[in-house]
């Protein structure tokens, strides 16, 4: 599909291509670009390998600017990335998916976006800001997701969904670093190394940049919040355990005496005068009774109970 940059970005066909004198927007897929590549005019020596694409890149070649992107999916942003390549001047860009993806994100600034300066400079930045469009409430809803299992540890819960936790993390730690590749992005972008952008909207790519910033600087928030939950959970189980040991400790110290005297008195020495004596049972069972409540007492005194 090809677009010129007008107020809006308008569909045009192939043939119109050559015809216009407006900046264009192009979307072909990787057997397309083969076929109608020279008839692009761009300096592309090395064409793009789809099947190579692990992060989003812009690199600057003499005559042109290429790249790629691998946006994660933000329903599942631990899953395969979406990927695509694009190659760029200062006539237009061409964006090479045998997906939809790049297609989805173009029609997206379609529909919402009407320019009074238009411009390649303006259309990039809204491309880039409809990938990340969504992102400042996907982050609120990780941030409320980390609220409830916080404040269910502090509730003293002790089944923490911590494979959903360590999901959690996981996005975190994708979308970290995708906004750390479009930062370099938007930054190669901003060098203007071969002079395609207009120097008065090179502006475009540092409100990105900031705007990136920002996300990443939220996703490293989370990212500690994650981590400070598991230390609160850890923290929680010790707890827990120091207080089933801290009673264990205090039955053994109450049944010691208690075992000593079923020691002592299960000799059955022939001579203990204690034995032949009518009041030594119920004795015992007093001394007893009294060493356990004794015990409770101090402990109830120390504060262990």
């Amino acid at each position: 599909m090809f677009f010129e940059i007008d107020e809006t970005l308008r569909e045009i066909d192939r043939k119109d291509l050559k015809k216009t004198d407006k900046q264009f927007v192009a979307v072909l897929t990787f057997e397309e670009w083969k076929k109608m590549r020279d008839s692009f005019e761009m300096g592309i020596d090395i064409d793009p390998d789809l099947s190579d694409i692990f992060l989003t890149k812009a690199e600057v070649n003499y005559d042109s600017l290429t790249g790629t992107f691998a946006v994660p999916d933000r329903k599942n942003p631990s899953a395969d990335d979406l990927k695509f390549a694009f190659v760029l001047d200062e006539k237009g860009v061409v964006f090479i998916d045998d997906n939809s993806t790049a297609l989805e994100i173009i029609k997206g600034v379609q529909r919402t976006k009407k320019w009074k300066l238009p411009s390649l400079e303006r259309f990039l930045y809204d491309f880039l800001d409809q990938i990340v469009k969504d992102d400042l409430r996907l982050m609120e809803r990780y941030e409320d997701e980390l609220d409830r299992m916080e404040q269910s540890i502090i509730d003293g819960e002790d089944n923490l969904p911590s494979e959903r936790l360590n999901d959690i993390r996981s996005d975190i730690r994708y979308l970290r670093i995708h906004y750390e590749q479009l930062m370099d992005l938007a930054q190669e972008f901003e060098e203007n190394e071969n002079g395609f952008f207009k120097l008065e909207n090179l502006r475009y790519f540092r409100l990105f940049i900031n705007r990136a910033e920002r996300l990443h600087e939220e996703s490293m928030s989370l990212r500690d919040y994650t981590m400070q939950i598991r230390d609160l959970y850890k923290a929680h189980l010790d707890l827990k355990q120091n207080r089933i040991m801290t009673l264990l400790t205090i039955v053994t110290t109450i049944f010691m005496p208690l075992t000593l005297i079923a020691g002592w008195y299960g000799m059955n020495f022939r001579f203990m005068p204690e034995l032949n004596w009518e009041g030594s049972y119920p004795v015992v069972i007093g001394v007893s009774v009294a060493i356990v409540i004794g015990s409770l007492l101090f402990f109830k005194k120390k504060k262990w109970l």
